[in-house]
């Protein structure tokens, strides 16, 4: 079958991309490490010893950052649909975030604790027609927060991948009432082309009542 034009181009675009090549050399799983790498490094969102969750993780480029970052007081609890590799400090769940046996098996994990971070780099599957991808995104959005609600300690900190269209705006709404602070960053291992951006929500404050 014939290659779109769409992905001819994002082909391209991925066999020629910096990010590409230099996480091959320093043995990064995705491109999307340096992602974290630089959010970490602005935000100071991870440190030794939290409990860290990373929703939609494989194939692990984001708990790789994480793992080392937590060190062996800490741990990473990472969660996906698709399989992913061992990686140090990281426990993995595969299975639906939403479903009752996962979200079992996550407060299983937990404890009486809660988690200091949750992150989430999800992104749906494309199918190239805008509007159906931009609800795809906010849908898996809205479920990473009502994960957030259950399971991140007041004063945790949340990170998220965020697409730019209906609904964005109305979201960052939403969470401004359950957050101290919230800010929107543009890491340089975001293409500049993507309506892609993070969302780094401070001070998680739980609902009373």
């Amino acid at each position: 079958m014939a290659r779109t034009k769409s992905s001819s181009r994002w082909l391209h675009e991925h066999v020629n991309d910096p990010y590409v090549k230099q996480a091959q050399k320093d043995g990064y799983r995705s491109r999307s490490a340096y992602k974290l790498i630089e959010l970490n490094d602005k935000d100071r969102l991870i440190r030794p010893g939290m409990r860290v969750m990373d929703l939609g993780s494989a194939p692990g480029g984001w708990s790789q950052v994480a793992g080392p970052l937590v060190g062996t007081k800490g741990r990473v609890l990472a969660t996906d649909i698709l399989p992913m590799d061992p990686l140090k400090n990281v426990d993995f769940i595969q299975g639906d975030f939403t479903e009752g046996v996962v979200v079992k098996a996550i407060f299983e994990w937990l404890g009486p604790n809660k988690f200091d971070l949750i992150v989430s780099d999800i992104a749906p599957n494309i199918t190239g027609i805008d509007s159906a991808d931009q609800a795809s995104s906010m849908y898996f959005l809205e479920l990473a927060l009502d994960t957030v609600k259950r399971a991140l300690k007041p004063k945790g900190d949340f990170l998220a991948k965020m697409f730019q269209g209906e609904g964005s705006d109305a979201y960052l709404r939403e969470l401004r009432k359950s957050f101290d602070k919230i800010s929107v960053r543009k890491p340089g291992a975001s293409r500049p082309r993507s309506r892609e951006v993070y969302i780094v929500a401070k001070g998680f404050k739980p609902a009373t009542g």
